[in-house]
């Protein structure tokens, strides 16, 4: 069972795949989006859920620190719900608070320059959520 893990921006979508076994996700790339022109990348996501055998997908769901939603998260809610009536697959809201900033200190404790990070930090921050996620399954 193959599980896309998707961290969604309002420009890009960080994008990360599980092994066969729900043990490992690993990063895949970073898609191009416009929210303001209604473009999410679906015929990408299409030929990744393709390629991969895709079963399922988790989206990361930034919470206000409080635990509310705010503006993002209501985005990455109706993601959710366009990936759900797109490729009927289950769709999982998960709580990705700090994912980002975690991403982050990863890679500069890698000293990674910040030219570098700006192209990989979705995609690290999608390969976080969904090993929370992978995890928590265990």
């Amino acid at each position: 069972m193959r599980i896309l893990g998707l961290d969604v921006g309002s420009k890009t979508v960080g994008v990360a795949i599980s092994d066969e076994f729900g043990w490992t996700a690993q990063g895949i790339e970073t898609i191009s989006i416009n929210e303001e022109k209604k473009e999410y990348g679906i015929n990408k996501l299409a030929q990744i859920v393709e390629q991969y055998h895709v079963d399922k997908f988790v989206v990361g769901l930034p919470k206000n620190m409080n635990g509310t939603i705010g503006p993002r998260g209501e985005a990455s809610k109706f993601y959710a719900k366009l990936l759900e009536e797109t490729f009927s697959l289950p769709v999982v809201l998960w709580d990705e608070r700090l994912t980002t900033m975690a991403a982050e200190r990863v890679l500069i404790e890698a000293d990674m320059s910040r030219k570098k990070r700006k192209k990989v930090i979705d995609k690290m921050a999608a390969v976080m959520i969904l090993q929370g996620y992978l995890d928590s399954m265990k």
